[in-house]
């Protein structure tokens, strides 16, 4: 079955490769208001999957994941028409000169081919992919999640119903329907016809496609996050970030989930901030020195054990902890931290800057919230994943992620000497 899937998703690369912008435009153009024209088969599809996942006992940050309202596939599908304001980077010249032989050299931008992605429990990655996969002439093969696999259906049929009405192989997205893991096993010895493999997951996803694809992995989307209150902190403008940063969406990879405060603030800052939090219904998980302030305080707090400063919580839950200087908050950053999204409340200059230059991580930001590492939040259009890598992408992987390039040389019938 796999075998098929790929040498179609190759060939319909091809031909994807030499469509103009304008064909592509047109094409998401047609998903989108089929996406909206069949709303109803969508969400009664991604109801069942809803039932399903309560059934097995599902967390509440997964349902959210899972879950699709009329709203948000109103905003999916304008995603998908941002996409198409956006600029194709295909055929683009990059760069370019002129050898003393003569010789033109360019560099053109050109798709990736064909690229594989695994996911769980987010439909919305299935249009996200699929768009952003189609503006830069790449086919796409999809392997959602088991507890969405009702909501992909109708979604693929969707798309392949719009690939059909423009004249475009409905082949250039499909979609792995069968649970059965051993197809993500297949999809990873792919290299035949994938060109890329995206995992979209949990730690245990991406390890298994780093240590058994032969396709190249980019891997990311795993965020432990941090914001460190500085002692120049003004608190009541470090107080709505904190909240936006961890209660705005409990369940993304892009949320709050170490707050590291500075022993010099501490004493003052901490029962505002409990404060605000048992306003907001998050959970704390303290250190010690940290536990003993927060523990006459409104919110509830537990002692932090370990393991919970190296996984993401994914709901209301928040560690805290103090540190006695920027330079340990930066020392703890790199000992539990993913490399996704760390931000730095402060009024200092200098902070900032050291902050910044030594903090390795895909975004950093000065006085502002880790929720911001989104393609949408970036002018990326949608998104394919948040790389935590450095090499080819890093951060929101938007259009030109999903590109690379080939030379090109014009002579005037030049032979090497």
């Amino acid at each position: 079955m796999l075998q098929q899937i790929g040498k179609t998703a190759k060939l319909a690369s091809y031909q994807l490769a030499q469509c103009s912008t304008t064909i592509k435009n047109h094409t998401l153009m047609v998903i989108a208001d089929l996406l909206e024209q069949h709303s109803a088969s969508i969400l009664s599809a991604n109801e069942k999957d809803i039932q399903a996942a309560k059934k097995q006992g599902l967390n509440e940050a997964i349902l959210d994941r899972l879950l699709l309202t009329p709203e948000r596939l109103t905003s999916i599908a304008n995603d998908v028409r941002k996409v198409v304001s956006l600029t194709d980077p295909i055929g683009q010249v990059i760069d370019g000169s002129i050898l003393d032989n003569g010789l033109k050299l360019q560099r053109h931008r050109v798709p990736l081919g064909v690229i594989g992605v695994i996911y769980e429990a987010r439909p919305n990655v299935t249009i996200d992919i699929a768009a952003l996969c189609l503006k830069t002439g790449n086919a796409a093969i999809l392997r959602g999640g088991k507890e969405t696999i009702n909501t992909n259906a109708a979604i693929i049929a969707v798309i392949q119903k719009a690939l059909k009405q423009v004249g475009l192989p409905q082949t250039a997205v499909q979609c792995i329907n069968d649970p059965d893991r051993k197809y993500v096993h297949e999809l990873l010895k792919l290299d035949k016809y994938v060109d890329m493999i995206i995992p979209r997951g949990g730690a245990s996803l991406h390890k298994l496609c780093r240590e058994h694809s032969t396709i190249p992995v980019i891997t990311g989307g795993i965020g432990v996050c941090h914001i460190f209150v500085d002692e120049t902190a003004d608190f009541d403008k470090a107080l709505p970030i904190i909240v936006n940063a961890k209660t705005q969406r409990p369940s993304t990879c892009n949320t709050l989930e170490t707050l590291l405060v500075h022993r010099n603030i501490a004493k003052q800052f901490l029962p505002k901030f409990s404060q605000i939090m048992a306003d907001n219904n998050v959970i704390l998980h303290a250190d010690a020195s940290c536990y003993d302030i927060l523990k006459t305080c409104t919110a509830t707090v537990f002692p932090v054990k370990d393991e919970e400063l190296q996984q993401e919580w994914l709901s209301k839950d928040l560690n805290v902890l103090i540190v006695d200087s920027l330079e340990l908050a930066i020392e703890h950053i790199r000992e539990y931290g993913t490399g996704h999204s760390e931000s730095i409340l402060t009024r200092s200059l200098i902070n900032a800057e050291q902050f910044v230059n030594q903090v390795d991580a895909a975004a950093v930001y000065v006085n502002a919230s880790t929720r911001f590492t989104d393609g949408g939040q970036f002018g990326l259009g949608a998104e394919v994943a948040v790389s935590t890598q450095k090499l080819h992408a890093r951060g929101p992987m938007g259009l030109e992620a999903l590109t690379t390039y080939k030379w090109i040389g014009y002579g005037d019938d030049l032979i090497r000497q």
